[in-house]
């Protein structure tokens, strides 16, 4: 096993999830294209996980020990561990510079960086989907229900749903 590379899988994952088990798609891709986990690995470090005290995210922790041993294990909560630092001391940073003007036009960029990035998907789920006039007016109406931000957003989405489905019918 290439430790760098182990580390870094597990540290990939890490970075770019957003929930305790967020990191499995990564993980189990990774580790399973190069014969470094078994799928019985899988379920039973995601076993322990679940049964265990603690944050779910834990989970890695269990893997890193069937994948790798006391090696692995250390490997994998050094890799849990770091983004979460890391967020705090981007957070100590940003506290000291978020009046800069630099640095709130690179917030407001983000924001409407994140903004286009969702228009981008939202037209390729509906180019998917077939863009025809039901689908604009269940749009439209999705959007006018969350604007008075008295509906949840899973209520429209089951909504949005059972509307789709009644009206295809």
């Amino acid at each position: 096993m290439n430790v760098p590379l182990y580390f870094w899988l597990f540290l990939k994952a890490s970075l770019f999830s957003t929930s305790g088990m967020g990191n499995l798609p990564s993980l189990h891709s990774d580790l399973l294209a190069r014969h470094w986990a078994t799928e019985r690995e899988f379920g039973e470090a995601l076993t322990i996980g679940s049964v265990s005290p603690g944050p779910t995210g834990l989970w890695v922790i269990s893997l890193g020990y069937l994948t790798g041993g006391l090696r692995g294990t250390l490997l994998a909560l050094l890799a849990v561990l770091l983004p979460p630092l890391l967020i705090l001391g981007i957070e100590q940073l940003y506290r000291r510079v978020q009046n800069h003007p630099a640095v709130e036009g690179f917030v407001h960029g983000l924001g409407l960086a994140v903004v286009g990035i969702f228009l981008v998907a939202l037209f390729g789920i509906l180019a998917s989907a077939g863009i025809n006039t039901r689908s604009i007016v269940i749009l439209l109406a999705a959007i006018g229900l969350a604007a008075t931000k008295r509906v949840p957003v899973l209520g429209i989405i089951g909504l949005a749903g059972v509307v789709g489905v009644a009206w295809r019918g």
